[in-house]
């Protein structure tokens, strides 16, 4: 087991990499604001009573990119069976939803470390209007949607200028749209606890030296074998965190999401017997309120399927694929949730953040820089500026 929350299976390859644990222990004692965010002393830059003023508000509408939005979307999808409020994600150019007329209930909440974000600029620039309250998450610099808060006078929320977006889902960014989903927010930070957990670390380092053996033998693509719909926008995040922070130098890791069990029938024939350059990731959440199958409806040939939960399907699925896998000789490691609930959720978020800072260093690049998406935004204003 990872914790009391996660079983987790590791890959079965080789020994825990003693640099790995020299880097882990070097970057546990460092001044780390990314680290900070994960713990629970973290102090944020609101306070409740400022949140008090919207507590009335039922729709929440985010708009930002990349990793301004993509850990509070994680989060909401993991959890909406416990929120009782709309929210609505923008995250791209002309994706738009239907409100609800009554836009006394809506707030906007605009978030952009820069505060220069151009697609996230635009959105607001569109849904910005005198009826709705607005609020601001950015840096606490002069930059366009800090300007255009003020003019407005919206409440702002600072930043912290030290953590990257995508590297943000336990700050501001993400706690304060968790907030606002009602959930309890001191339960997602779970650093301090899990460094104490000797297993959870053993685990990390035994996990982080597997990968560098794998990159070492040219698989580079990591397939994540997802078989809870409510968390596909959790490893779109963590899409976004490994291919950004380790994508330098002709290096990385190539992180692709596939839905299970659809994908069965449509990807698994490659996966199986396909190109070998490809190590997965299984990950399955246990539901207890699953659906049962109608048993007036089955013929004697399914008699198997008697009393069983689309759950427990899921989860024959999940385990037969495992053990074909492992026959095989197929890498794959897996995460098995015992519980949805924000414990959970705060500890894979620390795992993932951890095994990718881990990754960076191990490799020689810099996991926390994206020096090259820059270069699409300098040539965009360019071409913007001579139409």
């Amino acid at each position: 087991m990872l914790t009391k929350n996660i079983n987790f299976k590791n890959f079965k390859i080789t020994q825990p990499n003693k640099k790995v644990s020299v880097i882990l222990k070097k970057l546990l004692k460092e001044d780390n604001e990314i680290l900070n965010s994960l713990n629970r002393n973290y102090k944020n830059s609101y306070t409740k009573k400022t949140l008090s003023k919207f507590k009335n508000f039922s729709e929440i509408i985010l708009i930002g990119m990349g990793g301004s939005i993509l850990g509070s979307r994680s989060i909401y999808s993991f959890l909406k069976n416990k929120i009782k409020k709309n929210f609505y994600f923008l995250d791209n150019l002309e994706k738009f939803f239907s409100f609800s007329k009554n836009k006394k209930k809506q707030i906007n909440l605009i978030i952009s470390k820069s505060g220069n974000t151009l697609e996230t600029i635009v959105n607001s620039n569109l849904l910005i209007n005198n009826k709705r309250k607005n609020i601001f998450i950015t840096e606490n610099k002069n930059s366009y949607l800090m300007n255009l808060a003020k003019k407005l006078r919206s409440e702002i929320i600072h930043h912290n200028n030290y953590i990257g977006g995508r590297y943000s889902v336990l700050s501001e960014v993400g706690i304060l749209p968790a907030d606002l989903m009602g959930l309890n927010t001191n339960k997602f930070r779970r650093l301090n606890f899990l460094i104490k957990n000797k297993n959870f670390l053993n685990s990390l380092i035994l996990n982080v030296s597997n990968t560098l053996t794998l990159i070492k033998r040219k698989k580079t693509n990591s397939i994540i074998l997802n078989y809870d719909e409510s968390s596909s926008d959790l490893f779109f995040w963590y899409q976004q965190l490994i291919a950004e922070s380790l994508g330098k130098k002709s290096k990385g890791i190539l992180p692709i999401v596939s839905n299970m069990p659809k994908d069965n029938h449509s990807l698994m024939q490659l996966y199986i017997d396909g190109f070998k350059n490809n190590f997965y990731t299984f990950f399955f959440v246990n539901e207890n309120l699953s659906k049962k199958i109608n048993n007036k409806h089955l013929s004697k040939s399914f008699e198997y399927l008697k009393n069983k939960s689309v759950n427990d399907v899921k989860q024959a699925q999940f385990k037969a694929t495992e053990k074909v896998f492992q026959r095989k000789n197929i890498p794959f490691r897996s995460f098995e949730l015992n519980k949805r609930n924000e414990e959970s959720l705060g500890e894979l978020f620390v795992f993932f953040i951890l095994e990718t800072i881990l990754l960076g260093k191990a490799i020689n690049v810099n996991p926390y820089d994206q020096p090259s998406v820059e270069l699409i935004k300098n040539e965009t204003k360019r071409i913007l500026n001579n139409y």
